[in-house]
């Protein structure tokens, strides 16, 4: 996955060092620990976009189309030379290559999310976003088969359990980088060892995702 004994020493020492931000050592742990890419994102303030855009349709939750992604393996002091180029960044994860991700709504997926933990089905990352939706990170290749297992399990309409599937040429703003300006993403479940780098395949989690969503709507 890209990483060796010496990174995960340097990138947990990390925040000892001078100069060293709090962002810088997150993006160093995805790319170092993880095996995740890390995109430089757009951040947002009062609604207007970092990219200067005036109408940018998705201000501070997008990519920086003139910066550099940070490829997996980088280590610490190359993320930080990386991050210099892009003073108050935030970091993006792309969607597609290390994993895919199954939204829910916040709550289901925090319901959800006992739920499985109760069960002890494998589990990888999830965060919750501040527009209050939850990310489950799942095997790549999840989005693409979404509609299908679903299908299989007795529902037909992903959209009306307001559970979607995210896959290549998407992108999910990470922990603890701030999205759009209404505040910071969130770890419900942190990446560890033991889960970010063997991510579950969707069709664990669909069926208790799928009928805590369902019941959640009904509820409301």
């Amino acid at each position: 996955m890209g990483f060796t004994i010496g990174g995960i020493r340097e990138i947990r020492s990390g925040t000892r060092r001078r100069g060293r931000s709090s962002e810088c050592t997150a993006v160093a742990e995805f790319t170092g620990l993880w095996g995740w890419d890390v995109v430089p994102g757009a951040r947002a303030a009062g609604g207007v976009c970092s990219c200067g855009r005036t109408d940018c349709p998705a201000p501070g939750a997008h990519p920086l189309e003139f910066a550099a992604p940070v490829p997996a393996g980088a280590t610490l002091d190359e993320v930080g030379r990386a991050w210099a180029e892009v003073p108050g960044a935030s970091a993006m994860l792309p969607v597609g290559g290390a994993f895919d991700v199954i939204e829910v709504a916040e709550p289901a997926g925090r319901r959800a999310l006992v739920r499985l933990e109760r069960m002890g089905l494998p589990l990888g990352p999830v965060a919750a976003t501040p527009e209050g939706r939850a990310h489950f990170l799942v095997a790549p290749g999840a989005a693409a088969e979404l509609p299908r297992l679903l299908y299989r399990l007795g529902w037909d309409d992903p959209a009306a359990l307001d559970l979607r599937g995210l896959g290549p040429g998407t992108y999910i703003t990470a922990p603890p980088s701030d999205r759009g300006g209404r505040g910071p993403v969130r770890w419900l479940r942190p990446p560890a060892l033991d889960s970010a780098t063997r991510l579950p395949a969707a069709r664990l989690l669909l069926g208790t995702l799928a009928y805590v969503a369902h019941r959640s709507r009904a509820g409301a």
